[in-house]
Order: structure tokens, then sequence, then C-alpha cells
């Protein structure tokens, strides 16, 4: 078992988040793919939420890691969104014949949740989640 990685999974009351804020060394993004696929099972988790909004590229090695989250999280019955691709990302991927199989996409955290049926709402200047 390799150690935990830094990028919390916060579950959302049957949702999963995780906000990829850097670029992932490798060990890292195996790591984080154990701790997701934990959180999946401990929580019974029926969604999971992966932010990338925040990578500028994702490698090879970063697209086989999420492909295998989704296909992880979808043998314990959870779905998968991939949200905050960027242009240039998008076209790498596709470049390279990266397809990520099992994985949804949706442009926002906002629009991932919709698709759980689960609103969020900005109130106050703060997020909030409704079911």
């Amino acid at each position: 078992m390799t150690n935990p990685s830094s990028i919390p999974v916060l579950d959302l009351g049957g949702l999963l988040l995780v906000s990829i804020q850097g670029e992932l060394p490798d060990d890292a993004a195996v790591a984080l793919q154990e701790d997701v696929t934990n959180a999946v099972a401990s929580t019974g988790s029926r969604g999971l939420i992966i932010d990338i909004s925040a990578l500028e590229m994702v490698d090879s090695f970063l697209a086989r890691v999420l492909a295998e989250v989704a296909a992880s999280s979808r043998l314990l019955a959870a779905r998968t969104v991939l949200v905050g691709m960027r242009p240039a990302v998008a076209i790498t991927l596709v470049e390279l014949g990266l397809t990520l199989p099992g994985l949804d996409t949706a442009r926002t955290v906002t629009e991932a949740a919709a698709g759980f049926g689960v609103s969020i709402a900005r109130t106050g200047g703060r997020e909030e989640w409704g079911a």
C-alpha cells in the first residue's frame, strides 16, 4: 500500500469531491487512486466528482489513473464525473489517443452535482448543497 495522498477526498453526503490543485507526481497519483477507491467503498457514495480545473496538463499516466479510478468506482456502484478540463488538456488527450473510458464530463462542479440531482446554491457568499 502506498502512502495516503495529500489530496483530500471530501464526502458531501452521497457524493465525493476531489479537487486536484497542482501537478501530481506518479506516486501521488497512485496514492490518490487508492484513497478515492477506499473512500467510495467506505462511504457507499453514488458519485465521484474530480475537479481538474487547476491542471495545465494531463499526461498519459494521470489519464490512465483517472480512467482506472472511474472503473474502480463503477465496480463499486458509483459514477465518476470529471470537471474543469481546459481546452488544451482536451486537445492533448485527443492527440494522444486517450479517451478516458468510464468518465463522464461536465464543465463545473455545479453542473456535475446537478447530474446527481444535487443543487449547489450560493447564499451569503458560500456554496450550499441540497438534494
